[in-house]
């Protein structure tokens, strides 16, 4: 059956963030810094890394195409945001945000995987360092990141015909600023026990899982320090893994409370504060935490500057 014989809406309201009239240009310079920010600070990890062959590692392979995602996750909902914003044109045609909702549940999936793979990355280096090599080939990289288009893909299509197949009547008007999936169902005028039913059973898989096996990875690294009484690597290793672990627990906290962990007394207010915190901060940290404080990395950095200054004599 056709898209567009499922629904009498042809267009969606997006109201976008429960912010003040007066305050639009505020958080509009805002979210315009947060989106540059996102967008050049992953594009400079993705040229540091093709660039330099020193960074042509699993590790670094992993990263750039985690960069890639994060440009792409934000660049879903952020500029129609920041049109919105500036325009106060709201609407969003029918297969727009229909189109708009697949692109956002497949980039998130494929962040979920691809911080996955590099927490297995930093396991099998610590823990297993003489087998590093060995284990993780070129081909296995390859396989990861091609299974997690593969996964996430596949996920997001699900969704998306499970979500054409719905009607919409009357009421067209979401109470947020992206066509968020569960906003979608709770506008639809059909029976959405199934659209439910996936979304916990996936999300079980593709979000859930992932999560778990991260905390597992970090907690086999922990495990590995410690036996090695020596207060830097204790320092070093406390201090990486830290950092990473905050920016997973921000990502997945948010996603968890949001998807798998509904409070009856949560507002649309709070909803939407959680979304904003996975959707535009954390692939925004994403490049200071993983990359920008690596000596690695600065290093590349400084190479491209000292040629770029050379070059310009």
């Amino acid at each position: 059956m056709r898209m567009e014989n499922q629904s009498s809406v042809s267009e969606f309201l997006l109201l976008g963030l429960p912010i003040q009239p007066e305050q639009q240009g505020g958080f509009f310079c805002l979210f315009l810094g947060m989106y540059l920010t996102t967008v050049l600070g992953n594009l400079l990890i993705i040229l540091l890394i093709r660039l330099d062959s020193r960074l042509h590692t699993p590790m670094y392979f992993f990263l750039s195409h985690l960069a890639f995602t994060d440009v792409s996750f934000s660049s879903v909902t952020v500029p129609k945001m920041l049109m919105n914003m500036q325009t106060q044109h709201l609407s969003i045609s029918y297969k727009g945000c229909i189109s708009q909702t697949y692109s956002f549940i497949l980039f998130a999936d494929l962040d979920s995987f691809l911080i996955t793979s590099m927490a297995y990355d930093r396991y099998v280096a610590i823990c297993h360092p003489l087998h590093y090599t060995a284990i993780m080939s070129h081909g296995l990289c390859v396989m990861l990141v091609v299974g997690a288009w593969v996964i996430a893909s596949a996920c997001a299509l699900l969704h998306t015909l499970l979500l054409s197949q719905l009607s919409f009547c009357a009421d067209n008007t979401i109470t947020h600023f992206f066509c968020d999936l569960a906003a979608l169902l709770k506008l639809s005028c059909s029976d959405t026990s199934l659209n439910q039913l996936v979304i916990f059973t996936a999300g079980l898989a593709v979000i859930m899982l992932p999560f778990f096996c991260i905390l597992a990875s970090y907690g086999h690294i922990g495990a590995t320090i410690l036996r090695v009484p020596s207060t830097k690597g204790i320092c070093k290793a406390l201090s990486t893994c830290g950092s990473h672990l905050s920016v997973v627990t921000l990502y997945y906290g948010a996603i968890i409370g949001l998807y798998f962990l509904p409070s009856s007394n949560s507002t649309n207010k709070k909803n939407i504060i959680a979304s904003v915190i996975y959707t535009v901060v954390t692939p925004m940290l994403n490049p200071f935490i993983y990359s920008l404080r690596n000596k690695d990395m600065k290093r590349a950095l400084r190479k491209l500057l000292s040629k770029k200054t050379y070059s310009s004599y």
